[in-house]
């Protein structure tokens, strides 16, 4: 290795290998080219790599991901990403967009929800195929009729409600 004034060369059995300009002292030069092929995208933290990807599975999922990594500190959720990524792969792309969709609806930017949603599913879809029928979901617990909400008016007439 050898450093001057404007540049740090590095040599191997007197060969140049590669020649980084030299920065400020707490500061780093990093060449995205001396990555593995497919590697620089981690190590470099690239945002904009992940959300294409998320794109390339489907419109919702990207959209999921745009905001999923919006903020100040995108890469304080980047596992979250390469998370949906994953689920992409395990559970088809098809599911997980439906669930982005969803989940995009009600403003819930959460992936570990989305994974338990997936795998809750995948339950009850085993357990349908095992018995041979549909599974009938249970009725609303709190579940009240029309008519308890009609409300009376003045004159004493019923308003609203069945």
């Amino acid at each position: 290795m050898r450093i001057d004034s404007t540049s740090l060369r590095l040599y191997y059995d007197r060969e140049l290998i590669k020649v980084h300009p030299r920065v400020a002292p707490g500061k780093r030069s990093t060449d995205p080219g001396d990555y593995p092929v497919g590697k620089a995208e981690y190590a470099l933290r690239n945002v904009n790599a992940i959300i294409t990807r998320a794109r390339e599975q489907g419109e919702q999922i990207g959209i999921y991901a745009e905001r999923l990594l919006a903020g100040p500190l995108p890469w304080t959720r980047m596992r979250q990403a390469y998370g949906l990524l994953r689920l992409c792969e395990r559970y088809g792309a098809a599911r997980v967009e439906a669930l982005c969709a969803r989940a995009l609806d009600f403003d819930v930017i959460d992936v570990p929800r989305i994974e338990r949603m997936l795998k809750e599913a995948q339950q009850v879809e085993d357990d349908a195929t095992k018995e041979g029928k549909v599974v009938r979901l249970p009725a609303g617990r709190f579940a009240r009729d029309a008519s308890a909400f009609a409300t009376i008016n003045r004159g004493g007439a019923l308003k609203g409600g069945a």
